[in-house]
């Protein structure tokens, strides 16, 4: 490799919530002189970056445009309600959207969720990000609608989140620009789908090689049948017995006996 040269590199972007630990070290293990590189995106934006190729690939929420990205989908999140700890939910195990009717319900401007209408009574003015929503809870303002990987990813010690049934959920996918299907980007498709290390991706088999009969080696070939006519013994055909053989009672013959002078 001359001094100009670099190794190749793999960019992959991820949208907050997601976490990307496990597939990143998969990748240094059976990829270690390619390094990854990973790129943080606000969701809104992470579509914008892998078509102006900031990344290869990233993790994203749907839904995306497929006209010209792929997108793999891979799982589905549980929609929480984000509540402080001193609030009349906390001893319930889960709420539905017609509890929040007479809440105040932050609203944030990078909200993830595709509401035809948001649930509760509007705030005042809508929160520039879901962090800032978040600390207008803490401070009682209202309450906040998110997907669990934001919950969790911005905890407090002061608030708590319960499932929310009847509301819509966000979904994480894999998407990349369709054509830019790299051999990398099919080297990470491969990782997330859970493909092993010996995985050939639809490549055929190799035929299996036919196997040397190791009987008859030495002699050329298996035994021989006797030729027509004959036995085995050199013997005439027919039921002819060969010299020495036994007899019908189990007796061996022995020739006539001679007569006594």
């Amino acid at each position: 490799m001359t001094g100009s040269e670099v190794p190749p590199a793999f960019r992959l972007a991820y949208v907050p919530g997601v976490t990307p630990t496990k597939w990143v070290r998969i990748w240094n293990e059976r990829l270690p002189g390619t390094p990854l590189t990973l790129v943080g995106v606000p969701a809104a934006d992470a579509a914008g970056l892998l078509r102006d190729g900031g990344a290869d690939a990233g993790f994203v929420r749907l839904p995306v445009d497929r006209t010209d990205l792929s997108a793999i989908p891979l799982y589905t999140e549980t929609t929480v309600v984000v509540i402080p700890k001193d609030h009349a939910a906390f001893s319930v195990e889960e709420m539905s959207v017609e509890d929040l009717a007479d809440e105040i319900v932050l609203h944030p401007l990078d909200d993830t969720l595709d509401w035809e209408r948001p649930p509760g009574r509007s705030a005042f003015e809508r929160p520039a990000t879901t962090a800032d929503a978040v600390e207008l809870v803490a401070a009682g303002v209202g309450l906040l609608v998110v997907p669990q990987s934001l919950a969790r990813l911005h905890h407090r010690k002061d608030l708590t989140y319960r499932p929310l049934t009847g509301a819509p959920e966000s979904r994480i996918a894999l998407s990349w620009p369709e054509e830019k299907t790299t051999d990398l980007v099919e080297e990470f498709i491969g990782i997330v789908r859970g493909r092993t290390v010996n995985s050939t991706r639809g490549r055929p088999p190799t035929p299996p090689q036919p196997k040397a009969g190791r009987a008859g080696k030495k002699s050329g070939g298996g035994a021989r049948k006797p030729a027509a006519g004959k036995t085995s013994r050199g013997g005439s055909g027919g039921s002819g017995r060969a010299a020495g053989s036994k007899n019908p009672k189990g007796g061996v013959k022995r020739g006539k006996p001679r007569r006594r002078p």
